[in-house]
C-alpha cells in the first residue's frame, strides 16, 4: 500500500521515521524546514514541500492509497474535508498523536484499510488502535471485510451492504451459509476476533437449508450461481462471497 506519512513538527518527524521504517512503500512528507531532520531519520524515504500543509492534501489523496498524519484529529478533519469523495475511492487515513499513544482511523476504515493500518501501527508502536466502527467495537462480522484477508471477493450493491451491515450490528437474525472456502477465517477476521461467532448469526452448509423469511440478512459464501427462487426471496438483503484462489493463512 502506497502510504504518505505526514509530519509537520520536529517530534512528528521522529515518529514518522519510525512509521516509515515498518511500512515498505511509505514516504515521509515534511515541510522544507524539517527536511534535513527527516532525511537523517529516514534516508532516501523523505519528500519535502514548500507552502501550506493544506495545499498538499489534494496531491496526497491522488498519489497514495493511505495517509498517516501525525497531527491533531481536528486539524486533520479540516485539512481533508474539502477532498472527500466516496468510501470506494478515498484513501485510508489514520491519525497518530506525537506521543504514539493512539492510532485513530479517520477515513475509509474498512474498504480502504484504515482500520487494519491502525491496528498494524498500534502493534508496532505499542499504541492503542481507536476503532469506532460498530462491527469492530463489538467484534462482530464486518460484512464488507468477510474473507478479505484470504482473497475472497464480495458481490453486492451498496444498498445490500448497508442493509446487511445494519442487520449484523443491530443483532438481527443473520444466516451465514458457507459452501466453499476456508472455514478458519473468524479468528483473523478484521484484525482478529475472539470468542464464538455473534449469537445473532446462524451457520448453514447449504443455501437450500435456509428459510429466508426467518432472517433479516444472508451472507452466502459459495462458488455457484444462486438459484433463481432464492435470488427473488433474498433480493436486497444478501451479500455473496466468492473464495476463488485463496491466499495462505497466517
Amino acid at each position: 500500500m502506497s502510504t504518505a506519512v505526514l509530519a509537520i513538527t520536529r517530534h512528528g518527524v521522529a515518529l514518522g521515521a519510525r512509521v516509515v521504517a515498518v511500512l515498505p512503500d511509505a514516504r515521509l512528507i515534511v515541510p522544507e524546514k524539517f527536511g534535513a531532520d527527516a532525511e537523517l531519520a529516514a534516508p532516501g524515504r523523505t519528500t519535502t514541500y514548500a507552502g501550506k500543509t493544506g495545499e498538499q492534501v489534494a496531491g496526497l489523496f491522488a498519489e497514495h492509497e493511505a495517509i498517516v498524519a501525525i497531527v491533531s484529529l481536528g486539524a486533520l478533519v479540516r485539512l481533508i474535508a474539502p477532498h472527500l469523495r466516496s468510501k470506494e475511492t478515498d484513501p485510508a487515513v489514520v491519525v497518530l498523536d506525537e506521543s504514539a499513544r493512539f492510532a485513530i482511523p479517520v477515513l475509509s476504515g474498512h474498504l480502504g484499510g484504515a482500520n487494519a493500518l491502525a491496528g498494524r501501527l498500534a502493534k508496532t508502536l505499542d499504541a492503542t488502535a481507536v476503532l469506532t466502527t460498530a462491527s469492530d467495537a463489538r467484534e462482530t462480522i464486518a460484512v464488507d471485510l468477510l474473507g478479505r484477508e484470504l482473497g475472497w471477493v464480495f458481490e453486492a450493491t451498496h444498498a445490500e451492504l448497508v442493509h446487511t451491515s445494519a442487520a449484523m450490528v443491530n443483532d438481527e437474525p443473520v444466516a451465514l451459509v458457507q459452501e466453499a472456502g476456508r472455514t478458519d477465517w473468524w479468528t483473523n477476521h478484521a484484525n482478529g476476533r475472539h470468542g464464538p461467532l455473534p449469537v445473532n448469526v446462524t451457520r448453514f452448509e447449504r443455501l437450500e437449508d435456509v428459510e429466508p423469511e426467518r432472517f433479516a440478512a444472508v451472507l452466502w459464501i459459495s462458488t455457484r450461481t444462486m438459484p433463481s427462487a432464492y435470488a427473488a426471496r433474498l433480493a436486497g438483503r444478501c451479500v455473496t462471497y466468492r473464495p476463488g484462489a485463496e491466499k495462505a493463512g497466517p
